[in-house]
C-alpha cells in the first residue's frame, strides 16, 4: 500500500503511480488516438460530412455518461468495500494475536520454554499462513519450523492454515489433559483460536467472490461502446482537437475502471494492495516481545 500524505497535492499530481497507470493504459489510449485521428480524417477530409450539413452532437454521450457514472461509482464503490473490509479483518487480526499472546504469556509458567516457544512461532505462521493463502503462493518452506516433525505434519495437506490451526488446538487440549491449564483458561483461549478461523474465511470469501459477472461484463462493454463511438460525437464540434479530447475521456474511464480492478482483490502485492507484508511484520515483532524469554530479555 502506498504512504502518502493526502494534503499535498504536488507530490499526488506528480507521484510514480500515475505513470505507472498511464504505463497501462498507454496501448489503449495510443489506439484510441489513433483510431479518433482515422475518424476525423474520414470525415472531415476524404468525405466532407461537415459540408454536407452532418452535424456531430455530444447530447446521446451526455444521456449515455450519466449511466455510464452511475455503473461507475457502483463498480469503485463494490471494489473499496471488499478492500475496507479486508483492511478491517487485517486489523482484527492483529488484535486477536496480541490477545491470545497475552493469554499465553499469563496462563503458561515463565519457565515453561518449550509451550511459549510453541505459541510464538505459530501465532506467527498462522498469520504467514493466512497471507500466502490468500496470494495462492504459500509453501511449508515459508513457516518457521516447531521440531523435527514439523513439515511432516504437513504432507499431503492442501489447506495449511487449517492444519496449522488443528496443531495449536492440539497443543491446547494437550494442556488442558496434562493440567498445565484449567477448563476456564481452555475456553478463554478457544475465543482467539476459533476468531482465526472466522477471519480467514471472511478473507476468502472476498477472494473467490468477485463482483458479479453481469455487472462487470455491461460496464466493459459500456465503457467500450462509449469510448468507441464518442469521436463521432465531437468531430464536427472540435475538428482534429477531437483525438485529445477522447484520449483523455479515455484515459479517465478506463483508470477509473483499472483501479476497481486492482482493489477488489486486496490481498495480493499490487501497489494498492492492503500492507499485508508490514502488518505481519507487526504481529511478529509484537507476539516475540509478549512471549519472549524473561531471563534473556532481562539481560
Amino acid at each position: 500500500m502506498i504512504n502518502y500524505n493526502p494534503k499535498a497535492w504536488a507530490s499526488l499530481l506528480s507521484h510514480s503511480y500515475s505513470r505507472h497507470v498511464m504505463r497501462t493504459l498507454r496501448p489503449v489510449l495510443l489506439f484510441m488516438g489513433g483510431y479518433s485521428l482515422v475518424c476525423c480524417y474520414l470525415v472531415l477530409d476524404v468525405f466532407r460530412l461537415h459540408e454536407r450539413e452532418f452535424h456531430s452532437t455530444i447530447g446521446m454521450h451526455s444521456l449515455l455518461g450519466i449511466v455510464l457514472g452511475l455503473f461507475l461509482v457502483f463498480r469503485t464503490n463494490s471494489a473499496y468495500d471488499r478492500w475496507w473490509e479486508g483492511r478491517k479483518l487485517w486489523g482484527s487480526l492483529v488484535n486477536n494475536t496480541r490477545v491470545l499472546a497475552h493469554k499465553i504469556n499469563a496462563f503458561l509458567p515463565k519457565e515453561d520454554l518449550v509451550n511459549r516457544d510453541f505459541f510464538r512461532v505459530m501465532i506467527v505462521n498462522m498469520v504467514i499462513g493466512i497471507r500466502e493463502h490468500l496470494r495462492n503462493n504459500l509453501n511449508v518452506s515459508d513457516l518457521e519450523s516447531t521440531g523435527e516433525d514439523f513439515e511432516n505434519r504437513f504432507k499431503f495437506v492442501n489447506h495449511i492454515p487449517n492444519r496449522i490451526s488443528t496443531m495449536m488446538y492440539e497443543k491446547v487440549n494437550d494442556l488442558y489433559v496434562k493440567r498445565e491449564i484449567s477448563g476456564d483458561q481452555l475456553l478463554l483461549l478457544d475465543k482467539e483460536l476459533k476468531e482465526f478461523a472466522d477471519i480467514l474465511g471472511a478473507c476468502e470469501r472476498i477472494k473467490n467472490t468477485p463482483i458479479p459477472y453481469s455487472y462487470s461484463m455491461y460496464i466493459k462493454k459500456f465503457i467500450f461502446i462509449f469510448i468507441i463511438t464518442l469521436p463521432f460525437g465531437f468531430v464536427t464540434q472540435t475538428e482534429y482537437m477531437t483525438v485529445p479530447i477522447v484520449v483523455l475521456i479515455s484515459y479517465i474511464l478506463l483508470s477509473v475502471e483499472l483501479i476497481a480492478e486492482e482493489i477488489e482483490d486486496p490481498f495480493g502485492k499490487d501497489v494498492n494492495d492492503l500492507p499485508t507484508d508490514e502488518l505481519t511484520v507487526k504481529i511478529r515483532d509484537n507476539v516475540r516481545e509478549i512471549l519472549a524469554d524473561q531471563s534473556t530479555a532481562s539481560v
